[in-house]
């Protein structure tokens, strides 16, 4: 056989072991755990760090506000340094919407050595310490939830006995290149962290979806959340580890009726969503960044080559091969995109948005020694360890 064959059959071997090895990753049945309503319902406070959120804060907040939970409850919405507003508005949404007790707070500039959302975390943590509540809900700015969300995460962190309970938000599917990356974007989360081990007693593998972690008080006092994880640009994954490493017990599952309403219209703006952690996700690693790019060449670029090159130029085992692999590659996509709700026809395009997300981490890693660094809302972070430049 040809080179290019045995590097199709390599792919080929790649993607059966993901298919039967890692996790049953591409599934999308790993729901919120089997749960009870408990005898007395415990105390919980909501802190929402928010960072220029006006444009989304009037879908989610009053979702927060209007939670059925039959417990004590209460918001704290952190202002972490906004232009547009966003605390005036967030005050005049509980104003007119009432609900849920809310409290509207400002830190103030992140100290060095702090990640901007951490230290409004911090913040919000700190003021809800006041109330002793047992959970606490981090949940982003732009996250809306269903009524009955806080409920039932309480009630499946209570009946599974866990420290973390997360749900990965349903992002936003609207725009041409929504369609095309988001579903991929939780595609490649779920295979690098499946989701299946996660919630085992004694998991190696960690993680968490930043914009809903419902975290036991006492758990996060041992893990010392926020403060161990202070400079992480990727915090969900920081914290589930931090939790795991204090002997915590983690659940994370796709979400029903959590739902992201951030919009990311362009091609740019899902760039820089991915961009701005890629190269972190790595540990800013060269040798993980080749490794990653050689890898993602393999497994999703080589198969539609190999059946090109099979039909252009009659390599037949090369051509068998890749089309071998990509059909494989393309129905392990299919059930994200039906719990996304979009069209099957964008399967097969999954080595193209591959092809993007290798574009985009090598950009990543490019701005992290070229440039000024990972960059989200005006803050720039160049080293995990470093002096956050707010400009």
């Amino acid at each position: 056989m040809s080179a290019l064959a045995w590097t199709a059959a390599g792919s080929l071997a790649a993607w059966l072991w993901l298919l039967l090895g890692q996790g049953f990753f591409w599934r999308t049945d790993v729901r919120l755990p089997p749960r009870r309503d408990p005898a007395d319902w415990p105390s919980v406070c909501v802190v929402v760090p928010a960072r220029d959120e006006a444009a989304v804060l009037p879908v989610s907040l009053p979702s927060l506000l209007g939670q059925d939970y039959p417990g004590r409850a209460e918001v704290f919405l952190v202002d972490d340094g906004s232009t547009d507003g966003t605390a005036e508005l967030a005050r005049e949404l509980a104003r007119r919407r009432g609900g849920l007790p809310l409290t509207v707070v400002s830190p103030g500039e992140p100290p060095a050595g702090w990640t901007g959302k951490l230290w409004a975390v911090r913040h919000g943590i700190g003021e809800a310490r006041a109330r002793a509540p047992e959970y606490l809900l981090l949940t982003d700015a732009d996250i809306a939830h269903a009524p009955d969300s806080l409920r039932t995460l309480v009630a499946a962190a209570r009946t599974g006995g866990f420290d973390v309970v997360s749900q990965m938000a349903r992002l936003r599917v609207e725009s041409f290149w929504e369609r095309l990356v988001v579903p991929a974007f939780v595609y490649f989360f779920a295979q690098l962290y499946p989701f299946r081990w996660i919630g085992r007693r004694g998991a190696r593998t960690a993680a968490a979806a930043g914009g809903c972690v419902l975290l036991r008080a006492e758990a996060a006092g041992r893990a010392r959340i926020p403060d161990a994880i202070r400079h992480a640009v990727i915090d969900d994954v920081a914290l589930a580890r931090a939790v795991r490493d204090s002997g915590g017990r983690l659940w994370l599952g796709l979400a029903d009726r959590v739902d992201s309403v951030r919009p990311y219209p362009g091609l740019p703006d899902l760039w820089r969503m991915v961009s701005r952690s890629a190269y972190a996700q790595l540990r800013h690693s060269p040798p993980l960044l080749l490794g990653t790019v050689a890898g993602l060449a393999v497994v999703y670029l080589v198969p539609p080559v190999a059946l090109a090159a099979g039909i252009l130029g009659g390599g037949t085992a090369a051509g068998a091969l890749g089309a071998g692999a990509w059909l494989m590659m393309a129905g392990t996509y299919v059930p994200m995109l039906r719990y996304y709700r979009q069209p099957l026809w964008l399967a097969p395009l999954l080595p193209f948005t591959a092809f993007l997300y290798l574009l985009m981490t090598v950009d990543s890693a490019v701005r992290h020694y070229w440039g000024r660094g990972a960059a989200w809302k005006g803050r720039t972070y160049a080293r995990p360890d470093a002096v956050p430049d707010e400009s």
